[in-house]
Order: structure tokens, then C-alpha cells, then sequence
């Protein structure tokens, strides 16, 4: 029963008027009370007057007689049925009915007191731990609060207050008793008429089903709403089921439009963009969702798409094209008319081709590269034979100095094949690294002995800065040698006689950083994005000896050690060589 909209209808009711008579009875004892205890103040203030008119000059100062006020005071406790005290000024008690006055502390801190000495009248209540009830404390100044000269004060119990509250409080806990009864009545007979209507529209529903469902659900619940709701329920049956396919379909939908690296748009006949995946969005820098609903001119600011489209309308046959976006990517788009599935609208597929013009770009230079490089060896090798062929082996001087230059060519030629092979093994991984705890000046050290006597033929300066206490790193020893030995190298072919070389270790972000800095003919700034793609050469070193390829086989060397190389450089002030290693 109580789980029925009629008593949930009916107990806030119910509660409400309880609460209103609780607060009601709270209230009107509080009143009670206090109106009692004002009454009892005003009391008491005259009687205090009283006494005070009646002693006289007996509480002017030089004329105060303790043991006979003490006999006043006990005098006055029976006619006036209080406690009578009187206090100086000062807050000494020289008269008192009920306690021996020469065991009393001094009064001067009771809030009585001092209200009496501030406003010529003061009141307070305070639980008396001798009679176990509270006391009403009023002082009063004598004989005026303008020329005052001592206090008197009456105490009495509350108990009596108490008791008339009691008995109130007793009536109108009988009253409210009476007053919920009639309450109870009323709210059920409302609620039920209330509910009434709610029922007969539950019917009214359950019917309407009842012609299209197998079988009706029934709550054992007797909540009029609760039958309601199961009511509404079995009647969306069918609609919920339709929307969960649909709304399975298009999360389908969105988690391919979501992951799809390409950019897809779907445009309408006017070229509305209808619809734009995230990928399209980061394509063409757009905001999430802004372009929903506007040109496609407007919106992406390019006039190729909106050109493709605009084809893709006229003939209804697919369309294709590729283009530069900018100067950093290109792209290559599709525009297919989406036919009977969405009439007059065009859906265009936008594919990053950037990275694939990169490679065929690489490509291109490498194949250029290779030949270069190939086509001065083979060339002065070719050159040699013929001179040979002419008559030159008839000469022995002469026919060993062809010999000795076409070693140097063979030379240059089995180095350029075995710097490829190990750029080439480098890049596919297949280069065994035999990773350990290393020290920096370890990979330092050997690499300076090795090209110390090189430098001091060139007339440079080269030194050491690296300091035995820097921490450990976990690296191939051998192969960052090799490393510091080409960067070395190049510092040293680069730089003029009188120069210096510099290699340096330190730490930094939990890595130590190499570096190899010379004073050098430096690098331009146009040249230093490219310095370490393959067989690049900066034109002032086109014609000095090298395959292009150390650069190359130093960057992924020290990034299959986990780490960054980089170069800062300026013309005609040098160049700095830098990679980083995790420390162990």
C-alpha cells in the first residue's frame, strides 16, 4: 500500500504539517519561556529597587556594615523567596542570604554585573550545580545608575518556568496528535482522486498495446507511475529496437570515419559540405566540426577541391587529381558522385601524398648521387686503361704511376660500395649493436689517438674537454668511435691551417652530449637541413675527396642508439657537431 502514488502523494503532506505543528509547539514554548522569564526580570528588578530604597544609606560608601547587611539580606530571602546578594562596585560581596559571603570570590566577572554596571540593569542564566537547575540572575545599581554606589542582586530558581512550559507543550503535543489524524484522512481521500486519473490513462495504454504485441510485460510493482512507465515501454519495444540498429550502424560508421588516415568530405549539390572526418579536418587546418554546413570554397580556402567537385557535377563520371596544398604537403583527391545513395552529392576521398613525392624525391637524388659519384672514378679509370692501351706500359715509370692511381680509384671506388653496404645494413636494422655501459672519455680517447697525428699535419689544434667522473652510457663503444672519428675527420678537412678542433663531452637531461667543434669555413644555412641525407655535399666541398656518405651512416648509427645528432654552423665561423646518448 505504501508504495502507491496516493501515500507518496500523501506523506509529504503528512510530514509537512507534522514538521509545521513541531515547529509551531518549539516555538510557542520558546516564547512561553522567555515571556516568563522577561516577567520574571521586571519582578525582580523591583523588588531589587525595593530593597535598595529600604537599607538606605546603608550601601553608601563609609557607612557599609557586612554582618548587618548579611541580616538584611536574610531578612528579605523569605518574603521575596530569592537569593539576595550585595555587591560593591568593585565586585566584593558585603551582604548575601543563602552562602558565608567571606568564602565568595569577587563578582566583578559575572555577566549580571557587568551588564548592570554598563546599562544600570543586567540578567543572566546559569545552571546551579548546588540545586541542579538554572538560575535567573538580576543586579540592579543602587540608589541610580548616574550615582551609583552598590549592587543588588536577587536570584531565583526556574523551575517554575520550566513547569509552565511542560504544561504547554503537553496541549500541543495532544493538538498535534489530533490535527495528524484529520490530516491522514484528508491527504489519502485527495491523493486517491488524485491518482485516479493516472490509473484510467495506464488502462487506456495497455489496450492500445495490446493489439500489436505477442505478449504484454506486467510489473509486479502496485506504483501507479511504475505501471505507467512499463505501459510506455512496451510500446517503444519496437522503436528502440529500430533505433539500437541504427545507432549500431553509425558507430560503425564513425569509428571508420574516426581511424581513417585519408581525409573523406561528402558535398551536397550546392556544395554544402555535409559531412567531414577528423582526418580531412587536420588536412585542411579546420576547427572540429565548424565546417559543417558551409561551401566547400569557404570552408577549405583551396579552389582545387571545390574544382574537382565542381567536374565530378557537370560530367558524373569520377574524378582525380593531385596538387600541392602548400609548399610543405601535397595531396591527391578523388571525387566519386555518390549516385542513388545520396542524390547530387559528391563524395571526395583526400589522400597526404607528401611523404611519397619525399621518397620519390630521395630516390630520384640517390639514383643522381650514385651516378656522380660512380661516374669520376669509373672515368678516370677508363681515362688510365686508354693511356695505358696508347703506349704508356711501354714507359715502367710511367705505366707504375697509372698503376698507383688506378689503386687509389679502385680505392675510392670498394670504399664507396662498403660505405653503401653499411649504410644500407644500418637501415634495415640487421647491424648487431653490443650495447653496454660505456664510459665517454672511452669513445673519446681512442678516437682522438687515431686522428691526433692527422690534425698536427693539418697545423690545427686539436683537444679534449671531458671530464672521467661523467656518467655512464649504454652504447656500442665501437661504433660511436666510429662515429666521432668522421666527425672528426670533417672538422679537420674543413678547417685552415692554424685552426682548432675541439671534442667535448658533458651532460645534459639525463644524457651526455658529444660534440666536435672546429673554427672552420662553417656550413650555410640553406645546407644545414640536408647535411646528413645521402652522398650530400655542400658545394665548397664538392671537390675535395669523400663519398657524401659518413654524414649519413652517423645519424643512423646514433639513432639506433636511442639518441639526436644535429650541427649548429655559420660561414667562416666554424661548425659544431652534436649527439646525445642516454645515460645508463
Amino acid at each position: 500500500m505504501f508504495h502507491s502514488i496516493r501515500w507518496r502523494i500523501a506523506f509529504p503532506y503528512i510530514l509537512l504539517i507534522l514538521v509545521a505543528m513541531l515547529a509551531i509547539g518549539l516555538y510557542l514554548s520558546n516564547f512561553i519561556k522567555q515571556s516568563y522569564q522577561s516577567e520574571l526580570e521586571t519582578q525582580l528588578s523591583t523588588q531589587a529597587k525595593m530593597i535598595g530604597e529600604t537599607l538606605g544609606t546603608a550601601l553608601l560608601p563609609g557607612q557599609i556594615d557586612p554582618q548587618q547587611l548579611d541580616l538584611a539580606a536574610q531578612k528579605w530571602k523569605p518574603i521575596l523567596n530569592a537569593r539576595v546578594t550585595l555587591i560593591t562596585l568593585d565586585g566584593v560581596v558585603i551582604g548575601e542570604s543563602d552562602e558565608d559571603r567571606t568564602q565568595m570570590n569577587n563578582h566583578s566577572d559575572r555577566p549580571e554585573i557587568i551588564q548592570a554596571l554598563a546599562e544600570g540593569r543586567g540578567s543572566s542564566v546559569r545552571f546551579s550545580h548546588t540545586v541542579g537547575y538554572d538560575m535567573l540572575y538580576t543586579a540592579v545599581l543602587f540608589p541610580t545608575p548616574q550615582e551609583p554606589a552598590a549592587i543588588i542582586r536577587l536570584a531565583v530558581p526556574l523551575d517554575r518556568v520550566d513547569a509552565n512550559v511542560q504544561r504547554l507543550q503537553s496541549i500541543l503535543l495532544t493538538a498535534t496528535l489530533i490535527v495528524m489524524l484529520l490530516t491522514i484522512v484528508l491527504a489519502a481521500w485527495i491523493a486517491g482522486r488524485t491518482t485516479r486519473p493516472v490509473q484510467q490513462l495506464t488502462l487506456a495504454i495497455r489496450q492500445m498495446t495490446a493489439s500489436d504485441l505477442s505478449e504484454q510485460a506486467f510489473s509486479p510493482a502496485v506504483d501507479e507511475v511504475s505501471q505507467l512507465t512499463q505501459a510506455f515501454n512496451t510500446m517503444t519495444v519496437r522503436l528502440k529496437d529500430q533505433f539500437s540498429a541504427l545507432e549500431a550502424e553509425r558507430a560503425k560508421l564513425a569509428a571508420v570515419l574516426e581511424t581513417m588516415s585519408d581525409g573523406l568530405m561528402i558535398v551536397n549539390d550546392q556544395g554544402m559540405i555535409l559531412l567531414i572526418n577528423p582526418a580531412a579536418e587536420k588536412i585542411f587546418s579546420l576547427k572540429n566540426g565548424e565546417s559543417i554546413g558551409q561551401p566547400i570554397a569557404k570552408a577549405l580556402r583551396h579552389h582545387q577541391p571545390y574544382e574537382l567537385w565542381q567536374r565530378c557535377q557537370e560530367s558524373g563520371q569520377i574524378q582525380q587529381a593531385a596538387y600541392d596544398l602548400n609548399k610543405r604537403v601535397s595531396l591527391h583527391t578523388t571525387a566519386s558522385p555518390l549516385g542513388e545513395a545520396l542524390p547530387g552529392s559528391t563524395l571526395l576521398m583526400v589522400q597526404d601524398i607528401t611523404r611519397q613525392r619525399q621518397i620519390e624525391a630521395m630516390r630520384k637524388d640517390f639514383i643522381s648521387n650514385v651516378s656522380h659519384e660512380l661516374r669520376t672514378p669509373l672515368a678516370a679509370l677508363k681515362a688510365i686503361t686508354e693511356t695505358l692501351q696508347d703506349g704508356a706500359l711501354e714507359d715502367p715509370p710511367a705505366a707504375r704511376h697509372f698503376l698507383e692511381r688506378m689503386e687509389t680509384e679502385v680505392d675510392a671506388l670498394s670504399l664507396m660500395v662498403t660505405e653503401l653496404l653499411e649504410l644500407s645494413r644500418i637501415e634495415s636494422g640487421r647491424v648487431p649493436l653490443e650495447i653496454k655501459p660505456t664510459r665517454p672519455i672511452d669513445i673519446i680517447a681512442p678516437a682522438y689517438e687515431r686522428l691526433r697525428l692527422q690534425a698536427e699535419r693539418a697545423g690545427l689544434q686539436l683537444d679534449i674537454d671531458c671530464s672521467e667522473t661523467l656518467p655512464t652510457v649504454l652504447a656500442d663503444g665501437m661504433r660511436l668511435q666510429q662515429v666521432l672519428v668522421n666527425l672528426i675527420h670533417n672538422a679537420i678537412k674543413f678547417t685552415p691551417a692554424g685552426g682548432r678542433v675541439l671534442i667535448k663531452a658533458e651532460e645534459a637531461n639525463n644524457k651526455v652530449r658529444f660534440q666536435v667543434q672546429d673554427t672552420g669555413i662553417g656550413i650555410s644555412a640553406e645546407d644545414l637541413p640536408r647535411i646528413f641525407e645521402r652522398f650530400y655535399k655542400v658545394d665548397r666541398a664538392r671537390s675535395t675527396s669523400g663519398t657524401g656518405l659518413g654524414l649519413a651512416i652517423a645519424r643512423h648509427m646514433i639513432e639506433a642508439h636511442r639518441g639526436q645528432i644535429w650541427v649548429e654552423s655559420e660561414i667562416n665561423k666554424g661548425s659544431t657537431f652534436y649527439f646525445a646518448i642516454p645515460q645508463n
